[in-house]
């Protein structure tokens, strides 16, 4: 008989949608939002909107249509030691505010296996990759205390390649995906954590979902590697296209930012592959130039640091200056990330002095 899995995510909102695979495949999910979200979803479940290839129209899947149970709770009523696995999907500032702060300290306590579905690298995966000088790259983390007492070899990473947003006119339970492709998980440091990886992506890949005319497979898979350098992948997309998104005086769509100026996408996304080539990724751990342009013709949309930043965010996650100093660590400099960095922070600071 196939495990039943408790699964703790952080992150009511992309947390959804790893959610709902999990769900699917027959495995309990509590999802830890704001109080208000998390009454919403104990009353009404959630909606992911799926695009499926040969559809003209969204799947829409409802979490009561689920053999997976789902409840929702604030942080201050989550009990770590209730789960077999947690999910880190809120941003990376999310994690020292109050209350989720605390329940950050008791998961660590817990000594549970957590997997990242973010774009930000918690401090403790970076400590796993062999080299690397993290006590550098705190100042890229708006609280890195937050991961002082997480063991490196409990948490890994999974690359967020699949895009979904929440269509502003709905509620906060409901999901569009827009791009459906896989979370690329690295394994944990013990194959009985490892385990529970690879049993959800056995369960989610032959997960079946019937709309009404036929079970049909849905997509967004969970993929596990033996590489812990495979979710890295993400870093040449997010030089390449989510951060070019962020001009001076505004912003543009990724498909803009990628195929306005194909040449300069193509060397910052050869860049950074070089240096997570460096690092010790294989090529086979990275997506080619010409696969990821493709997608991209598809975002047309600007991207969620975009956004933030041009919604008045104070904070948002800084891949940026994450890969700028461990390109310095590598003794690799590029014009195009100097500048990239130089924009957010001056976008940032200007935010920050509209609150002071």
């Amino acid at each position: 008989m196939k495990p039943t899995y408790n699964v703790l995510i952080l992150g009511a909102s992309y947390g959804s949608l790893f959610g709902t695979k999990l769900l699917l495949a027959g495995h309990s999910v509590t999802l830890v939002c704001t109080p208000p979200t998390a009454e919403l979803i104990n009353r009404e479940g959630t909606l992911v909107r799926f695009p499926i290839r040969g559809r003209d129209t969204l799947v829409e899947i409802h979490s009561s249509t689920l053999t997976g149970q789902l409840s929702a709770s604030a942080p201050e009523g989550v009990e770590p030691t209730e789960f077999d696995l947690v999910v880190l999907g809120m941003q990376e500032s999310q994690y020292s505010s109050e209350g989720v702060r605390e329940m950050m300290a008791r998961i660590a306590a817990a000594h549970l296996p957590s997997l990242a579905i973010m774009n930000m690298p918690p401090l403790p995966y970076l400590a796993r990759i062999p080299g690397l000088a993290t006590d550098q790259l705190q100042g890229c983390f708006v609280e890195p205390s937050v991961w002082d007492g997480f063991d490196p070899g409990l948490v890994s990473l999974a690359s967020p390649d699949p895009q979904a947003f929440r269509p502003p006119e709905e509620p906060k339970n409901v999901l569009q995906v827009g791009l459906p492709t896989n979370f690329k998980a690295a394994h944990f440091e013990s194959e009985e954590h490892t385990r529970i990886l690879r049993d959800l992506q056995a369960d989610i890949e032959a997960s079946l979902y019937d709309p009404g005319d036929g079970a049909i497979e849905i997509p967004v898979k969970l993929k596990v590697h033996d590489s812990i350098f495979v979710p890295l992948a993400k870093w040449p997309m997010l030089l390449a296209g989510n951060y070019r998104c962020i001009q001076r005086d505004g912003m543009i769509s990724i498909r803009e930012a990628v195929h306005g100026d194909l040449e300069m996408a193509k060397d910052a996304y050869g860049w950074a592959g070089k240096l997570c080539t460096n690092l010790g990724a294989a090529e086979t751990d990275l997506v080619p130039f010409e696969k990821y342009a493709r997608a991209a013709e598809g975002l047309a949309k600007p991207s969620s640091a975009a956004r933030a930043l041009f919604s008045g965010a104070k904070y948002i996650e800084r891949v940026d200056c994450l890969i700028q100093r461990i390109a310095n660590q590598q003794g690799l400099q590029s014009d195009t990330v100097d500048n990239i960095v130089a924009l957010v922070d001056e976008r940032l600071g200007k935010n920050r002095a509209v609150t002071a």
